[in-house]
């Protein structure tokens, strides 16, 4: 096509061939009207003119065709005029019509050559376009980074790139030899036979991951494309063959999929489960794990109100305002799940704040740490247990003592060994109220006003009792010397004092000394009323656990007031014999 065109433009006007054949056809053409006018006479016509117009209208140009037209013209009326010695009206109509056709004609085949030279140029214009694209495709095809062939429907190979041929090892006739088949390994031979049968039915290409065969023997792992040219196209037998070598990233991908298994399985092992919450739509989203530590059926996602179905009702406030006001990177919380079997699960979230693609994420992992949770509550309750035991132990331990101590203390009055007894059975009695009523308590404390009421619960409703003081708590061996101070009073009070008759008044009370931190507690004892007066004044047991005959039992600086008309005792408490 490129050479005809070539031949088209070299017989343009202007070379010497054309000049030499035009004056030739020129000159033969006033030659041979001469003759036909000599022979026929003014019945001879100027229309033998017309073809050589035409021949040097094509070489010569449009210009050249005018002019000889002229002189054809020119030369037939010269004859007519030279045979009759005049020129008829018919010969001038002739040479108008001849001059007319020449100008009609080689205006013509002017433009008729004007629009040949503009698509010869045209053309090649394309076809330089075609030359180049073709070249700068070939140059793509030879030197790309992957592995390019064509190939026919029965699989031969036609054409390779050299980077096939490095891939493979082979040298390009070598390849142009074997089918595709050949490169295939064994096991994948029957997919890539499916491949090629279905190409152009189904669909334009195909791909697959393939093992491919080197000429060494060796083994790699390729991207193996198979695409067909349209039918339209007149190529459809032609396959267009890409081998893209992927070994290392399927290595890398083998290594990444065995890294998130271990990773899965080290997540599963820790009853751990991986999460995501996207802040921009508050959405959440997890792994199966995660969604099955919550109790719930896996899905992709699921937006983070639903979740307050299984969150306890007083965490969901916590959960969402933790997300909500977190200027922090990293997020740690633990919540309650109820699951839909009814049981209630500790749950720790724990992540950090990250950015993608201008969207805010929480991303981390969520931990069951029930059974932890469990044991640790399970522990505390025996360290508890333990710890209580040993108050006890060590209460009654204490009592031994105590009672020795009573025992020894007590004298029998005027020898009287019932008057003794009756004594000594009091005060176990005093004893066995203060321990029955610190029992009763969790703890191995006492509160102030339950030992007071204790004591005093007996003229509750038969006298005039009122107990009035801050909430406090005594330790156990504060509280069982307490209870018997509070008992030595109470005792002296049936016999002598207020709660012996039925007119008196017995007013408890206590309280701080002052609002300082470090400050005592006061504690009073006051009666009012006719009181009996001893005649003899003793100093006994009784004196001397109020420390009115040294230090009480408990406490410090005690008073004592006694009256025809009342009784008064005070004694204050330091911060470390109580507890508040």
């Amino acid at each position: 096509m490129g050479s005809y065109l070539r031949w088209l433009n070299s017989t343009m006007p202007g070379t010497p061939p054309a000049h030499v054949a035009s004056a030739a056809i020129l000159a033969a053409s006033i030659v041979f009207e001469a003759t036909n006018s000599i022979h026929i006479g003014q019945d001879g016509a100027f229309i033998s003119f017309i073809p050589a117009i035409i021949i040097i209208v094509y070489l010569e140009g449009r210009s050249a065709a005018i002019a000889a037209t002229l002189l054809m013209a020119a030369a037939g009326l010269w004859a007519r005029r030279a045979l009759n010695s005049q020129i008829s009206y018919e010969d001038w109509t002739r040479a108008v019509l001849l001059l007319v056709s020449g100008g009609v004609i080689s205006t013509i085949f002017h433009r008729l050559r004007t629009d040949l030279s503009e698509a010869l140029g045209v053309a090649e214009a394309r076809l330089a376009t075609v030359q180049e694209t073709e070249r700068r495709y070939r140059w793509a095809f030879e030197r790309a980074a992957m592995g390019f062939a064509n190939s026919n429907r029965r699989g031969e190979l036609l054409q390779a790139n050299e980077r096939l041929c490095e891939l493979t090892g082979y040298e390009e006739m070598e390849l142009a030899q074997l089918p595709l088949e050949a490169l295939i390994h064994p096991d994948d031979r029957g997919e890539v036979r499916g491949l090629m049968r279905d190409l152009g039915r189904d669909a334009a290409w195909f791909g697959a991951e393939v093992r491919l065969l080197r000429k060494d023997g060796e083994t790699f792992w390729a991207r193996l494309t198979l695409s067909s040219s349209p039918h339209d196209e007149g190529f459809a037998d032609s396959v267009f063959v890409v081998v893209d070598d992927i070994s290392e990233r399927r290595i890398a991908r083998e290594t990444l999929r065995a890294q998130k298994e271990w990773l899965d399985l080290a997540l599963s092992a820790g009853r751990m489960g991986t999460w995501r919450m996207d802040l921009n739509d508050w959405t959440v989203s997890g792994s199966a794990k995660f969604w099955d530590i919550l109790g719930l059926p896996p899905t992709p996602t699921r937006r983070l109100a639903d979740l307050s179905a299984v969150v306890d009702p007083v965490d969901w406030p916590k959960l969402t305002a933790s997300i909500k006001t977190s200027t922090t990177a990293n997020y740690d919380i633990e919540i309650r799940v109820r699951r839909q079997d009814g049981h209630v699960r500790w749950i720790a979230l724990r992540g950090r704040k990250e950015k993608y693609d201008d969207r805010s994420l929480y991303i981390g992992v969520a931990a069951d740490l029930t059974e932890r949770r469990q044991t640790t509550l399970l522990r505390a309750a025996a360290k508890k247990r333990e710890r209580t035991m040993r108050e006890e132990r060590h209460r009654f331990s204490n009592l031994f003592p105590v009672i020795t101590a009573l025992v020894r203390m007590i004298n029998a009055p005027d020898n009287d060994i019932a008057k003794y007894k009756e004594m000594l059975i009091d005060r176990i009695r005093t004893l066995e109220a203060t321990h029955l009523l610190l029992s009763r308590h969790s703890s191995t404390s006492g509160a102030l006003h339950d030992l007071v009421a204790q004591e005093l619960q007996p003229f509750a409703e038969t006298r005039d009792v009122k107990i009035a003081g801050p909430s406090l708590v005594m330790p156990s061996g504060a509280a069982e010397s307490f209870a018997m101070i509070l008992h030595e009073l109470t005792t002296n009070s049936v016999k002598h004092g207020a709660l012996g008759g039925g007119e008196g008044r017995v007013e408890v009370t206590w309280g701080f000394a002052s609002a300082d931190a470090g400050s005592d507690v006061v504690f009073d004892w006051v009666e009012s009323g006719q009181r009996k007066l001893a005649s003899v004044v003793r100093h006994g047991f009784g004196s001397m656990i109020i420390g009115m005959d040294g230090a009480p039992l408990v406490g410090h600086s005690p008073e004592l007031e006694i009256s025809e008309h009342g009784f008064r005792y005070s004694l204050r408490l330091s911060r470390k014999e109580i507890e508040l």
